[in-house]
């Protein structure tokens, strides 16, 4: 729609960004998302390059973290600081989100506004309830975007019950997608939602196992049918 906000990835490696920022300085865009790079990083590399790319592109980024040894803390602290970052998607994995001293450090120097977290429902409400994270990157929201829009709101409001009611609607699926693949499971789940055909994944990736595909269809008709109680009200208004 006309107001929609659309956010670019480029990268992940610098010589893709460097063609892609040049791209994205004929655009409108007001931010793009540094895909994350595996391995081959040093915090002084990252912190110089991030720079080189925002002068390229003429406009912030945003960028996507995965592992600790990325860049750290101090350096993104100051990526931030300076504009060079406009917002950073936190997204690295702990078996228990509450537990997470990284995170914690960053918030010390990052404003938790322009920290969202970046991986589907599972860890959205200990991150928007116990560290103050701005929102969170949805996963099964794809294909229930009502439903994953009223969570985000009882989270922020403070309606722990609902919040907690709406979120284990979430994670059959989610589960899924941990179990399985996040990309994959999510891929199908479109599909079998019928909101869009996917079609045959790309590689490097393959598709889900069949064994698999009953599992994630019961999940997701699951989750559509809860959806339709929010989609129903939104009309209504």
């Amino acid at each position: 729609g006309p107001d929609t906000r659309v956010i670019p990835a480029i990268g992940p490696d610098y010589g893709k960004m460097l063609d892609q920022a040049r791209i994205l300085a004929q655009t409108s865009y007001r931010t793009a998302m540094v895909l994350p790079l595996g391995g081959f990083t040093t915090s002084e590399g990252v912190e110089a390059g991030l720079t080189r790319i925002v002068e390229a592109a003429g406009i912030p980024l945003t960028l996507y973290i995965k592992s600790e040894n990325y860049v750290d803390v101090d350096t993104l602290a100051r990526l931030v600081d300076r504009g060079t970052l406009l917002a950073v998607k936190y997204a690295i994995v702990r078996d228990n989100p509450s537990d997470d001293a990284y995170l914690r450090r960053l918030l010390q120097s990052v404003p938790a506004a322009k920290v969202v977290s970046g991986m589907g429902e599972r860890p959205a409400l200990v991150h928007v309830r116990e560290f103050g994270l701005a929102a969170w990157t949805t996963g099964s929201g794809c294909i229930a975007s009502h439903a994953v829009t009223a969570l985000l709101h009882a989270a922020k409001s403070g309606s722990m019950d609902e919040a907690q009611r709406i979120y284990d609607e979430f994670m059959p699926l989610e589960t899924l997608r941990d179990d399985i693949s996040l990309i994959r499971v999510l891929h199908d789940a479109v599909t079998f939602s019928k909101i869009a055909d996917m079609g045959p994944m790309l590689p490097l990736l393959s598709s889900s196992p069949l064994e698999h595909h009953a599992s994630i269809d019961q999940a997701t008709q699951a989750l559509l049918a809860f959806e339709q109680q929010f989609a129903g009200a939104a009309a209504a208004r």
